[in-house]
């Protein structure tokens, strides 16, 4: 069938990378796996950072007339319009001002995935984002939510049969069995000692929250008693600078790569023990599962979603405080513990397969939209 794609934070061919542009696209990867017609609807970004009341009505002004712009070319061309609508992270700073009124317009399914509402955004200067995305997952046929706190805050809008638990999903590359030539590689680029263990952070250097995790990180590896370790960080965006300053005091311990493609990921991935990011405030955090998905334990704080895709003593360790001294001794645990090491790096690429890999999420999707067209 025709599915209407819309993605209200950042649509999937933003120029600029992040965690939620990679989901929109792998969403759209399993809906043309499964044999659907899949295009992008609109470009409009409701993002609204500030909470600035005329950018907010600006936006729904200009929401309004999108959607009349597209119902207007479904009427004149019916081989466009979609049979379904589907879209993609709707939440109080960036609603979906166009799927609900669309889908209702055309008679059509409306299906909303990792949307979040939260209950103190419903007074304040997001009110209106609020509101909107209420408005928006009450007149949804499915709902997609992605962690179990997200599925809290929907579920008094949302009755049961529509509200689906759907975990974030990774597309599974095959680890190296023999992780040596990827290791052997990069301590002869880099100039690092081999029998060391190598901590991985994969983040964009934003200067927002993850500017906040970055100097997390960097106050806790000061704390690490142990001293045969290394951090290999993949990341870039204009806190660069200022980030690389809080690493100062171990800097001789610390190699920033910049941004890398994913082949060259993958390629640290498989050289690497363990990854270690805070992630302080993140839905649920891409890159700590990837990393997950490639055999690598996690270190991390146990913030918003990351407890729905990191199982602690199993996977990983979590950390209840986001503070500088529990967040090293994890790190300490899992240098040590080179069997501890092992254990979970087969626990978390198992369950990653199990739990949150493509063809299960695939063939979970395809059980959700057939409810919605067979309803």
């Amino acid at each position: 069938m025709r599915i209407a794609f819309y993605a209200p934070l950042k649509a999937p061919d933003h120029p600029t990378p992040s965690g939620d542009r990679h989901m929109a696209r792998a969403f759209m990867g399993l809906l043309r796996g499964l044999g659907h017609d899949v295009t992008t609807a609109c470009h409009l970004r409701t993002f609204d950072r500030d909470g600035d009341a005329h950018r907010q009505q600006r936006l729904q002004s200009m929401g309004r007339r999108a959607a009349d712009i597209l119902l207007r070319q479904y009427a004149r061309s019916p081989e466009r319009r979609p049979d379904l609508w589907f879209t993609y992270h709707a939440y109080h700073k960036a609603p979906d001002l166009l799927g609900a009124a669309i889908a209702h317009a055309s008679a059509i399914p409306y299906v909303v995935a990792e949307a979040s509402i939260a209950g103190k955004q419903a007074d304040g200067p997001w009110a209106r984002g609020h509101a909107q995305t209420v408005h928006a997952v009450s007149e949804a046929t499915a709902v997609l939510a992605m962690t179990r706190q997200d599925e809290e805050g929907l579920a008094p809008f949302v009755p049961p049969h529509r509200l689906h638990h759907f975990p974030p999903f990774v597309s599974l590359d095959e680890r190296p069995a023999d992780r040596g030539p990827a290791r052997r590689e990069l301590a002869r680029d880099f100039g690092l000692d081999a029998g060391s263990a190598w901590m991985i952070t994969v983040a964009m250097m934003r200067d927002d929250v993850k500017k906040t995790s970055y100097r997390l990180l960097a106050r806790s590896l000061q704390q690490v008693r142990r001293r045969n370790w290394h951090l290999l960080v993949a990341g870039d965006g204009i806190a660069r600078e200022t980030i690389e300053r809080a690493f100062a005091p171990v800097r001789s311990r610390v190699t920033f790569l910049g941004e890398l493609p994913r082949p060259a990921l993958s390629h640290l991935h498989a050289a690497a023990d363990f990854m270690v990011w805070p992630a302080l405030r993140e839905a649920y955090g891409m890159a700590l599962l990837e990393a997950q998905a490639a055999g690598l334990p996690v270190v991390a704080c146990s913030d918003g979603g990351v407890v729905d895709i990191v199982r602690h003593g199993t996977t990983g360790l979590l950390v209840d405080r986001p503070a500088a001294r529990p967040l090293a001794a994890a790190v300490d645990r899992l240098i040590a513990d080179v069997g501890l090491r092992a254990t979970m790096a087969r626990n978390a690429a198992q369950i990653a397969r199990e739990v949150h890999g493509e063809p299960v999420a695939r063939a979970r999707l395809a059980r959700i939209l057939e409810t919605c067209t067979c309803a």
